[in-house]
């Protein structure tokens, strides 16, 4: 605390040579005000905190240590800004002017005097700066008495608000809690939906092994040229059917969180067309009816295979495996809704035994089902009924006992385009391999590294094989000539293909880099980020002459 000070204030003066110092205190005692006069600089820091304004001369700041200064400046408090005033010499040296702008810059509130100064410009200039400094003063105490009220105000507050904050806590964590419920239900019912595939895809992916294994025994017994290309066309339908069914089942059990994106209804349902067959067996019949010119909606895809499928395996169990599923779609316009809103309307109907209207009543509630146990969850139509309301839409329900069940599903309209694949380049439109080109083979995998080596070797490649990312960087800075890198995504070593064409595009910018993978959905985001193309297994020779030749080809054009 400062002791007692004169009306006026405190100036604070910093005048180290000549008489400077002394003849303004003097002339700031007689106007009636106080000062204090520093013998250095170190003394003139350590007391700012004392004044209510700073006099100080320009040769007292030559080669002090200024960051102090400034550092003071920064730590006052909200409502201070100490003005300082500073006298100045008559030199406009180039150098000595940056000086001064520095200072003021460093200091902010600041005045500049320039010698010879009449000694009432000096006192009427530190009159103003002390006049400002108190309303610096009446500001702080302002601010205080507005803090001691918001202090006594946020004290009532509190007190009524303690048990708000308990409720939103207890709040927050109920909804924490159902978003975890929602997401085990998601979760338990997809893990049943996949369960209702087990036994289809164990049965069709042993016949594909049969018709793959038994026709490597008879093209070992046989040189018949006709009954080899019969065995060998036989393996190469079960090797694609097996691949698409790979891809489905990945498609469908990726676990996400819920994305909507723009879709085509007949695409979709017509991808989903084995995972029905796999699913229903027994004497189903499933008729698609699709109207032409459907419209596209915007929903998770992944929540919209399930919900089908939940509504297929529902119906399939309400006809004892034995009856017709009817899967339509169609446009609608709801006249009753603001601006006539336009819906696609999807109908799952079947022909099985229908519900009483107190099993209707119940039909959506989580783990509600009429099924045995041991054969249903109840989470079927819930996971229906979630997706309908999270999609913006409605789903409705017709059965009565004995005339089976009409589920229907009201989309709303997307005005976007959905995302439709390119189509690939025709074989003419791709230059045949130009001889000398060398790839570089990135595979850890020894039995599908020899057998993707010998393809390119057979479409005209040179190969150099690398079992993992770190060997095949040092392949590419040993000096020797590569093309093109072409890279599995999974390797083990800590660096995936992804890392590896990072790392190759940072080296080589123009070397050509292509990417393949058995599980293309877990990085196709990121390979089509980085604009590498991204080619699937399992793949056949001309899809690969084809991928390597479309990459080559801008290298060859430059």
């Amino acid at each position: 605390m400062r002791g007692a000070e004169p009306q006026g204030g405190i100036v604070l003066i910093l005048a180290p040579t000549g008489r400077d110092a002394g003849a303004a205190s003097d002339l700031l005692r007689r106007a009636g005000i106080g000062s204090r006069v520093c013998s250095d600089f170190a003394a003139f820091t350590a007391s700012l905190d004392e004044a209510d304004t700073a006099f100080v001369a320009e040769e007292g700041l030559i080669g002090q240590r200024l960051d102090l200064l400034a550092d003071w400046v920064r730590r006052q408090p909200p409502w201070s800004d100490l003005p300082f005033v500073m006298l100045t010499s008559r030199r406009e040296h180039p150098r000595v002017a940056a000086w001064r702008q520095q200072q003021v810059e460093r200091l902010g509130n600041v005045a500049l005097l320039e010698r010879p100064v009449q000694p009432i410009t000096l006192v009427s200039v530190l009159q103003s700066a002390l006049r400002a400094r108190r309303r610096q003063h009446e500001v702080r105490a302002l601010l205080e008495a507005r803090e001691a009220a918001a202090a006594d105000l946020e004290e009532q507050v509190q007190n009524r608000t303690v048990r708000l904050r308990e409720l939103n806590a207890r709040l927050r964590d109920e909804i924490a809690e159902r978003e975890r419920v929602e997401e085990s239900l998601r979760h338990a019912q997809k893990m049943e939906a996949l369960g209702q595939l087990t036994g289809g895809v164990a049965h069709d992916f042993n016949n594909l092994l049969m018709v793959i294994s038994a026709g490597v025994d008879m093209l070992e017994r046989h040189d018949d040229p006709a009954r080899r290309k019969r065995y060998l066309i036989a393996m190469r339908h079960a090797s694609e059917r097996g691949a698409t069914l790979t891809r489905q089942l990945l498609t469908f059990s990726r676990s996400h969180a819920l994305r909507a994106e723009t879709v085509s209804l007949p695409r979709l349902i017509g991808a989903m067309g084995e995972l029905l067959d796999r699913s229903l067996r027994g004497d189903v019949e499933v008729d698609v009816q699709l109207a032409p010119e459907l419209w596209p909606v915007f929903v998770d895809a992944g929540e919209f295979e399930l919900a089908i499928l939940n509504l297929a395996v529902n119906a399939r169990d309400a006809m004892d495996g034995s009856g017709r599923i009817t899967i339509a779609a169609d446009n609608v316009v709801d006249p009753a809704a603001t601006g006539a809103r336009e819906l696609v309307r999807l109908v799952v109907r079947d022909t099985g035994s229908g519900m009483s209207d107190e099993v209707k009543a119940r039909v959506f509630e989580p783990f509600f089902t009429t099924k045995d146990v041991g054969k249903g969850s109840g989470l079927g139509l819930a996971q229906v009924y979630g997706f309908a309301k999270q999609s913006g839409g409605q789903v409705l329900i017709d059965s009565a006992v004995g005339e089976g069940t009409a589920i229907t599903l009201l989309l709303p309209r997307s005005r976007q385009a959905p995302a439709s694949e390119l189509p690939g380049p025709r074989r003419s439109e791709v230059p045949e391999p130009v001889p000398g080109h060398c790839v570089l083979l990135v595979e850890d995998d020894a039995e599908v590294a020899t057998l993707v080596e010998e393809m390119l070797r057979t479409i005209g490649y040179d190969v150099v094989h690398a079992r993992s990312a770190k060997a095949a960087l040092g392949a590419l800075a040993d000096g020797r000539r590569i093309d093109l890198v072409f890279s599995d995504v999974m390797m083990p070593g800590g660096t995936n293909g992804i890392e590896l064409a990072r790392e190759v595009r940072r080296r080589r910018p123009g070397l050509p880099v292509l990417l393949s993978s058995g599980f293309a959905e877990s990085v196709g985001s990121e390979a089509h980020a980085l604009g590498i193309p991204l080619l699937r297994k399992p793949y056949a020779i001309e899809e690969l002459r084809l991928a390597m030749q479309q990459q080559l080809a801008p290298a060859r054009e430059d």
